[in-house]
């Protein structure tokens, strides 16, 4: 089979949704690893409880025979079995609701810590920007919130098929023909585990349309864009819009929700007439005792009510369960397959340098190439800049080589070893950096800056070392009580610092390691001004320089031409290819592309 064969048949078995009911065990296993017990206890008490209730059919009938025949040895008996049922069935239902929660509360937490370290621990991050896998992952994340609901339905649902199990027996007791009843159910049970189905597919089919409809209205109440909504007056257009796309995510799910309850009518007719017809037979045809025609009364009606008990839990399990625990396999098997064949260590140093042979990209759902056929060499131990306009491929350039995705064609390769050969976690121990696009970790101010490099996290030398070569000093002597300082304003004695500040304290972050193999800086001084972007990159690069015995590279990304004449080696992106490479002597002396944006962006300075 060819590579590319090869590589459409995993993206193939990826998209794909897992079978359903290996899913379901799968989550059962994923509950027992971590709850056995309880798990077993919950599930043992839930079957105990049912035993008593579904007795009661049987007191009523010797209850009445002992009433007509005036029998007062059987009246007695009854009675007390009637009330041994009774506080059985409250004392077991409580017991067991105590278990369950226990249970319930222990496992919420390892299921979604479950999920979120899956979605965080995925090599690559194409999963957070194709649209079907968002949608996918939409609909989880509000499942997850209940996936510990699964594990009380399931046992709900064990409880409920045993007491049905008890009728059935108690029916068929008068009469075999009998047990046919449970037959007139069937169409119940189908109707009730189809529904959710067909409900959760029309959700899904419209789960952009609710994404964007909760878009418009975080957008429309929170505050990071409150100015603006505020300045621009597009509040009531924002109303508009989400109640438009709310529609169009609820008109079909709701068409799906009637059409669907028609069907469950007709459903429950069927049973009804064939009840009707049950107590006809034991009355009419068989002229059976009064005793039998009560207990077919009382487990017929005790039938109908847990036949729609079970298919109410059964119809949970087929729409959240099974549902769920299908999205989240899917989720675990797309994780493995991303760290599929990593088997090749990441070198210690490196000796020849970083190869783009051939490298082409599209992001997930589009066809567009940001990167088209680029052939690059960066030498060991060089500064390389990367330059060029606004969506030149610059910043994806970076990411590639961060293993944040995967190429659509060609290949990278570490002195000569293909780099998606060699496990992402390791890969990304060994390099450090800083990106246009930072998050703002509203940690103490010390958190902040060091979880860029996690061991060391508490080492407020070695987070002093990356403020000192960020040149935060000045960010950190502002703040009430330094390192020690709470970010954000919504946090108890928590402050506000400006865009700026945050990206200044990002950049330190990128600076917690202290030998890298590779420093990207992914134009990490843009808000910054370009005088004090040169000076820090000048800095940058002579830091760089010391480390070239080891074989470091250090990428800086920028579209100030001007503050990256410093670097060994400037690439020039244009249209998604590189179309120059060289120094900044060597570029402005063949007076191509980058002479010519040099020249526009140095005559706007002036």
């Amino acid at each position: 089979m060819s590579p590319s064969h090869e590589m459409r048949d995993q993206r193939r078995d990826r998209d794909e949704m897992p079978p359903a009911l290996a899913s379901m065990w799968r989550l059962c296993r994923l509950g027992y690893s971590h709850e056995p017990g309880l798990l077993v206890a919950a599930f043992g008490l839930a079957l105990f409880a049912a035993l008593p209730d579904a007795l009661l059919a049987l007191w009523l009938k010797l209850l009445g025979q002992g009433v007509l025949e005036h029998r007062r040895g059987l009246l007695v008996a009854a009675a007390l079995g009637m009330a041994v049922s009774a506080a059985a069935t409250w004392f077991l239902r409580t017991v067991s609701t105590r278990i369950q929660r226990r249970f319930r509360d222990k496992v919420t937490i390892a299921l979604e810590s479950h999920v979120a370290r899956l979605q965080a621990s995925v090599a690559t991050i194409a999963h957070h920007e194709r649209p079907d896998y968002l949608d996918r992952l939409s609909v989880l994340r509000e499942q997850v919130f209940v996936l510990d609901h699964m594990y009380m339905s399931l046992f709900s649902t064990a409880g409920w098929i045993l007491r049905l199990i008890v009728i059935i027996g108690l029916l068929m007791s008068i009469h075999p023909a009998l047990a046919l009843l449970a037959f007139f159910a069937i169409p119940t049970v189908l109707t009730s585990t189809w529904r959710p189905g067909v409900e959760r597919a029309a959700q899904e089919q419209g789960a952009q349309h609710d994404r964007l409809a909760k878009h418009l209205f975080l957008t429309a109440t929170t505050a990071p864009p409150g100015k603006e909504v505020r300045v621009t007056g597009i509040a009531d257009r924002l109303v508009t819009q989400r109640r438009e796309a709310w529609e169009k995510w609820y008109g079909p799910v709701a068409a799906s929700r009637w059409a669907s309850a028609w069907w469950h009518t007709l459903a429950w007719a069927i049973f009804g007439g064939g009840y009707v017809g049950a107590v006809v037979f034991v009355a009419r045809g068989m002229r059976a005792s009064p005793g039998n025609v009560l207990l077919v009364l009382a487990a017929g009606a005790r039938l109908s009510a847990y036949i729609g008990a079970t298919v109410g839990e059964i119809g949970f399990l087929r729409g959240i369960w099974l549902d769920g625990s299908k999205r989240l396999v899917w989720l675990e098997r797309y994780a493995e397959s991303v760290v599929a064949d990593e088997d090749r260590p990441v070198p210690d140093t490196l000796t020849d340098g970083i190869r783009f042979e051939h490298l082409s990209f599209a992001y997930p759902g589009t066809d567009r190439l940001v990167l088209d056929d680029v052939d690059l060499f960066l030498p060991a131990g060089s500064v390389v800049a990367v330059v060029g306009e606004n969506g030149a491929g610059k910043s994806t350039l970076v990411k590639l080589l961060c293993k944040l995705y995967e190429p659509t064609s060609g290949a990278i390769l570490v002195d000569g070893v293909p780099l998606a050969r060699m496990p992402a976690e390791e890969w990304r121990t060994r390099l450090a950096g800083a990106f246009q696009d930072f998050f703002r970790f509203e940690f103490e101010a010390r958190h902040s800056v060091g979880v860029g490099d996690v061991p060391r996290i508490d080492d407020e030398p070695a987070v002093a070392t990356a403020v000192d070569r960020a040149g935060a000093d000045d960010v950190v002597q502002r703040l009430e009580a330094g390192l020690a300082t709470q970010l954000g304003p919504t946090w108890p004695e928590g402050v506000e610092v400006s865009f700026g500040q945050w990206q200044k304290l990002a950049l330190a972050r990128g600076f917690m390691r202290d030998a890298p193999l590779v420093l990207v800086l992914d134009e990490p001084t843009a808000a910054l001004d370009a005088e004090t972007e040169h000076s820090l990159f000048e800095r940058y690069a002579s830091t760089s320089r010391q480390g070239a015995a080891e074989g470091r590279i250090t990428v800086l990304v920028s579209h100030r031409f001007s503050t990256v004449r410093m670097a060994d080696l400037i690439v020039v992106l244009d249209g998604s290819r590189v179309v120059e490479i060289g120094s900044h002597a060597d570029l402005l002396g063949r007076g191509g592309t980058y002479a010519e944006l040099y020249g526009i962006q140095a005559s706007a300075y002036q």
